[in-house]
């Protein structure tokens, strides 16, 4: 049988909370107490912050989150989209008071407790710093910043603010991703040990169009020069633009990558990654790429390979943690996940965890032995068996992180993604690009990943 498991029943049912996991002294709420209600205003109303602002919207008003602002510069369309969405919710206590300078929200909003940030990278550091000066405890989309120094100005910040600093890697609060970590890889270590990673996110051509905009809905110049774009074609496609996102890499990548180093409990040793500006040519960032990474374990070396395609959706995204014994399958999408015990390990060996329900065998899929008498190729392994993950989620993708960030600032629960282990994701990601433009190895020190 198959759980239906939100985040909140997961937490309470197992010790997963925290596994695997740096937690920072300040990644608990000490000084909100059990506040019924939190008042929030967002920073950046495009796609991304449309999704959060929904997730919390439809979280209802038993959820005690209130939006009370929100900031945008697109006034014509962004923000006064979102300013009246949220004065639709009203009587859920929300509010749309619409503002496109941050400064004048932020100084003029004195019941703000949280700031959702879900501007452009190259903004965050700038309006996640404000806020939690401010007083504010912030969720910041990832990447944390698209430079190094800002993700390190941002984690002094929430040091020297005592506020909570949650950075956007949700599969870090995903039920089904705590449970694999927490279940497989911890408990019943049915991998055996991990040797290889493979993970990809290929996106469509049409997936991957530059985004438009309609006639009379520009921004003026003066604007877009002032919030440090060049034109509206920038302005609606900066993940694209250096000194503005990180490509695809960042924007895609860097949700997996930081799997990777979450389930492996370790940061890579060294990068090298082949990437281009193949297709898309009027991008500054390039629209392909392929890296590998090498992981120094407490087991040995493991060796991790992530793509990211633009121009193909074939198999969509995933992870795939590959060991001795087993290889565990797992994606955001869908509920996908499975584990495959390779086929000289006993069943035997995997029977007791299919007892305490942690693995469904896959009725059909279970390998079988060749005939004696068969003509073997020597080349092809036996195929592994498969097994499901019990565990489904109903929720949005982003609502059990955003309940993390909410529990957290009442004293109820630890950020699953601090400031620090997004930091270390950032350094992880943000030296992919700079491995395609020397073509070369490049190390990591250590001391890059602390601060």
């Amino acid at each position: 049988m198959k759980i239906d498991l939100n985040r909140r029943e997961f937490m309470q049912s197992t010790a997963a909370i925290g596994a695997g996991l740096f937690v920072a002294n300040h990644a608990m709420g000490q000084t909100s107490g059990n506040r019924d209600t939190i008042n929030v205003a967002l920073i950046g109303a495009g796609a991304q912050g449309q999704i959060l602002s929904n997730v919390i919207l439809r979280m209802g008003a038993q959820s005690g989150v209130r939006f009370v602002a929100v900031c945008d510069i697109w006034e014509k369309l962004n923000l006064t989209r979102v300013s009246r969405g949220f004065d639709a919710y009203r009587a859920h206590g929300h509010k749309g008071t619409p503002y496109v300078d941050y400064k004048e929200m932020l100084d003029k909003e004195e019941n703000l407790d949280a700031v959702i940030v879900a501007s452009p990278d190259f903004w965050h550091a700038e309006h996640t710093i404000a806020a939690l000066e401010k007083g504010c405890h912030v969720y910041c989309e990832k990447e944390m910043s698209n430079t190094i120094e800002g993700a390190r100005r941002m984690v002094e910040a929430a040091r020297k603010s005592g506020k909570l600093l949650q950075i956007g890697h949700q599969r870090r609060s995903n039920p089904r991703y705590q449970y694999s970590y927490e279940k497989y890889i911890q408990e019943a270590k049915l991998l055996g040990r991990i040797t290889t990673i493979n993970g990809q996110w290929n996106r469509s051509r049409a997936a991957c169009e530059d985004l438009g905009w309609a006639a009379g809905a520009e921004i003026d110049e003066a604007t877009l020069n002032k919030y440090g774009y060049k034109d509206m074609h920038q302005f609606r496609n900066w993940r694209w633009f250096k000194g503005l996102g990180g490509g695809p890499i960042v924007d895609l990548g860097s949700h997996q990558i930081d799997i990777y180093s979450w389930f492996l409990d370790a940061n890579p040793k060294s990068v090298m990654a082949s990437g281009g500006i193949d297709y898309w040519t009027n991008h500054e960032w390039y629209d392909n790429v392929m890296a590998i990474y090498e992981y120094e374990t407490k087991a040995g070396l493991v060796r991790a390979f992530y793509q990211t395609l633009t121009t193909n959706s074939a198999n969509g995204y995933y992870e795939s943690f590959m060991g001795d014994q087993g290889t565990l399958v797992i994606s955001e999408a869908a509920n996908r996940g499975s584990a495959y015990r390779e086929s000289w390990v006993e069943e035997d060996k995997w029977q007791p965890w299919v007892d305490k329900g942690y693995l469904l065998k896959t009725a059909g899929v279970i390998a079988e032995e060749p005939d004696e008498d068969a003509v073997l190729d020597l080349r092809t392994s036996v195929s592994p068996s498969e097994y499901t993950i019990p565990i489904t989620m109903s929720e949005a993708y982003h609502q059990p992180h955003l309940v993390n960030f909410f529990d957290a600032i009442r004293g109820k629960a630890k950020l699953t993604c601090p400031a620090e282990v997004g930091f270390e994701t950032a350094v992880t990601v943000l030296k992919v690009n700079e491995a395609v433009e020397k073509g070369s190895w490049l190390e990591f020190n250590p001391d890059e990943f602390t601060i």
